[in-house]
């Protein structure tokens, strides 16, 4: 008898008693991490195969306890490791070809979803997720990610000068600052291009980020910071001095801002960070 369940498409999902769960942590693992060959170009794959990353991504979700969700789990490097920790795992592959090898190697707690992450509805309520993401799709991937309910953390693959611009290292962007209220993003570390496979051809990062346990806005703001973060990233004005007091914000309140913040007379929105643009937005409806 087969040791793994079956692969199922977005409109199938195969129910698991508490039972498998249990005893999928019992069963062997093989690590195949150097054996995959390359991705598809095609589909923009480029296969993570260093066990150092593999292990510090692995490490990131370890002591949550929480079930976790693979977008973009390839031919499973990743998702066993990840099924080690004995939890239940939902993989979401696209090609349908590392669906069928999925379907073959994973033990009982992990469920293989044959579909496209821009698409994929979690099926738990509380989770993590962890995603090696196509670089192609990076923006698409974040802004899905933020409309999410339930996740708690997500521990992200992306281009190095993205996961640093999520990160604000070096100034924040404007999708960041549109979500900061409500994420926490960190860098974590730097992934060389020799980690891949096929190597692409810039270096990676990792990126985590952390749903706020106490949101700096309530989410009935959400649509309203949003727009209001957009308009002072593109506003006009020599500085966010200028920028601010173009949305109708008064000078002397503009000051007082800028003390307790630490905000430079000749800073930039992409110098603010998440509590600046919070109490920047307050004196905007006020």
């Amino acid at each position: 008898m087969s040791r793994n369940r079956s692969a199922r498409t977005p409109d199938h999902r195969s129910t698991r008693g508490p039972s498998r769960h249990e005893a999928a942590a019992d069963r062997p693992v093989r690590d195949t991490a150097h054996d995959l060959p390359g991705g598809a170009h095609e589909l923009g794959q480029n296969l993570l195969v260093d066990a150092r990353v593999i292990h510090r991504i692995v490490d990131l979700v370890t002591d949550t306890g929480r079930p976790l969700v693979e977008w973009a789990a390839g031919r499973g490097a990743l998702t066993l490791s990840l099924a080690r920790l004995g939890r239940p795992v939902d993989a979401v592959e696209i090609d349908p070809r590392s669906v069928a090898r999925l379907g073959r190697i994973v033990p009982g707690n992990v469920t293989v979803t044959q579909g496209d992450i821009l698409r994929h509805a979690p099926p738990y309520d509380t989770y993590d997720l962890v995603c090696n993401v196509p670089f192609h799709l990076t923006t698409p991937v974040l802004r899905r990610l933020f409309t999410l309910d339930g996740w708690q953390r997500a521990v992200l693959v992306t281009q190095w000068e993205v996961a640093r611009k999520r990160a604000a290292v070096g100034g924040t962007t404007l999708l960041t600052a549109q979500w900061w209220p409500w994420f926490v993003p960190r860098l974590d570390r730097r992934i060389p291009a020799g980690a891949f496979r096929p190597r692409p051809s810039v270096d990676a990062g990792l990126l985590v980020v952390d749903r706020r346990a106490e949101p700096l806005l309530p989410a009935r703001e959400l649509r309203r910071y949003q727009r209001f973060a957009a308009a002072v990233f593109n506003g006009p004005g020599r500085g966010v001095h200028a920028v601010l007091a173009r949305q109708g914000l008064e000078r002397t309140d503009l000051r007082r801002w800028a003390r307790e913040h630490g905000v430079a007379s000749s800073a930039l929105p992409r110098d603010l960070d998440a509590r600046a643009w919070v109490s920047a937005y307050h004196l905007s409806v006020r």
